[in-house]
C-alpha cells in the first residue's frame, strides 16, 4: 500500500517538471544575439582565454567547508531538543562527530587544508 503513494508522487513530480520546463519553453522571449554565447555577459570583452585551470585544492577546500557546514545544519535542531532527546541521541552525534572528525584528520594528514 504504501509504495503506491511513493510511485504516485515520483510520477506527480516528473509530469510536473516535465509540465514546467515545456511550458517555460513555449512563453519564453527568445533572443539570438551573439553576446549570449560569450562566456560572461558583463559587457566586457573577455581579454585571452577563458578556459582558465585552477588548483584542486581550491575544490576540495571548498568541499570542506560545505561538509562542515552540513554538519551545523544537522547540529543546530539537534541542540534545540537536546532534553528531550534523551542520552541514545547524545551518543549517536557522538559517534556523528567522530565520524566527522576522523574526515577532518584525513585532511589535515592529506595537508588539503594548507592555503598554497
Amino acid at each position: 500500500m504504501g509504495y503506491e503513494a511513493i510511485l504516485v508522487f515520483l510520477l506527480a513530480g516528473v509530469f510536473l517538471i516535465v509540465l514546467a520546463n515545456f511550458l517555460s519553453n513555449l512563453i519564453s522571449h527568445k533572443s539570438d544575439n551573439p553576446q549570449k554565447r560569450e562566456p560572461y555577459e558583463c559587457g566586457i570583452e573577455t581579454i585571452g582565454s577563458t578556459w582558465v585551470q585552477f588548483k584542486v585544492g581550491y575544490y576540495l577546500f571548498a568541499i570542506l567547508f560545505l561538509i562542515f557546514d552540513v554538519e551545523m545544519i544537522f547540529l543546530v535542531p539537534w541542540a534545540v531538543v537536546f532534553k528531550e532527546v534523551g542520552t541514545v541521541a547524545l551518543v549517536e552525534v557522538i559517534v556523528f562527530l567522530f565520524i566527522l572528525g576522523l574526515g577532518l584528520l584525513y585532511a589535515y594528514k592529506k595537508r588539503a587544508l594548507r592555503w598554497e
